[in-house]
């Protein structure tokens, strides 16, 4: 856990607590559905955690999972989020996933906007 803070143009880190990935039980991020940053990580107690942004929430459970399968292999348990976004076997991924997300995003929106301008016959 790092706590973050500014002092006039100058960023502050400092680690305040850390954990064993092999204690770690479970993340739930809360709700797979909305746009959210927060989620809560189980270990001993339930601790809630902000991300950055549901973007970086994302990479930091696929990174924690990816590290378990690689060197616990243990049952992490990853519930409340969406599993297009947490698999590497999705039409989603990528060595860039959140870039290739925006990407396909902006390319479906804008050939909504296109169909949307041409004229009905």
């Amino acid at each position: 856990l790092v706590k973050h803070w500014r002092v006039n143009r100058e960023e502050k880190y400092e680690i305040v607590e850390k954990w064993f990935l092999k204690d770690l039980e479970m993340i739930d991020g809360k709700e797979a559905d909305t746009d959210n940053p927060y989620f809560d990580m189980h270990f001993h107690k339930v601790y809630n955690m902000e991300a950055y942004s549901c973007a970086s929430k994302y990479t930091f459970a696929r990174t924690l999972s990816n590290l378990n399968a690689k060197y616990l292999k243990k049952d992490l348990k990853i519930v409340n989020f969406d599993d297009t976004y947490l698999n590497d076997d999705s039409i989603w991924s990528s060595s860039n996933r959140d870039c290739l997300v925006v990407m396909r995003i902006c390319f479906y929106a804008s050939n909504l906007l296109c169909l949307s301008l041409c004229p009905l016959s």
